[in-house]
């Protein structure tokens, strides 16, 4: 499948994204068809992130940037010395960090066109979005209640979302 999940465990990427199982998080090849029930696509954006605490971070630039004026016996070390220190020490701690994985679960009803999303997250929408548009060649549309209620109602209860308006509930 076009942009199913990378593993970067073995490798020095800090980021992937893509698409595996319902069923397993580590199935990326969806053997059986796992991703097809009926009329409805049921997939996982899996997002595996190297990430490196910015308290972290300086704990350790502090500490190397120390033991460089100690050796070279410096009251203090230059701007582009103390940069190159901070990002030699982030790609280590980066190379030595384990992935953190994310999974969030969509339900695709081909039969009217409907997608569900199970996150509230904003971040993950936003990447659901970019995510599905390049594999799917398709754009998503945000539903709110409001829309999908007026696409439900019939009769009376149709007109009556004409009339509708704001109202502050106690």
């Amino acid at each position: 499948m076009a942009h199913s999940f990378q593993d970067i465990d073995d490798t020095m990427d800090e980021y992937s994204i893509g698409w595996v199982s319902v069923a397993n998080m580590f199935d990326s090849d969806f053997a059986y068809s796992s991703y097809a029930a009926g009329d409805y696509v049921v997939l996982t954006m899996r997002i595996d992130e190297r990430k490196v605490s910015p308290a972290v971070l300086k704990k350790y630039t502090m500490k190397e940037e120390e033991r460089i004026k100690q050796e070279k016996e410096l009251p203090r070390l230059s701007r582009a010395a103390r940069l190159e220190i901070k990002e030699r020490v982030r790609a280590e701690l980066v190379r030595k960090s384990a992935p953190i994985p994310s999974t969030y679960d969509l339900c695709w009803n081909l039969s009217d066109n409907t997608l569900l999303f199970f996150s509230t997250s904003k971040k993950a929408h936003a990447l659901l979005e970019d995510l599905f548009k390049e594999t799917f060649e398709m754009s998503l549309v945000l539903q709110i209640p409001w829309l999908i209620g007026q696409r439900m109602a019939e009769g009376e209860a149709a007109a009556g979302y004409d009339n509708m308006g704001p109202a502050i509930l106690l």
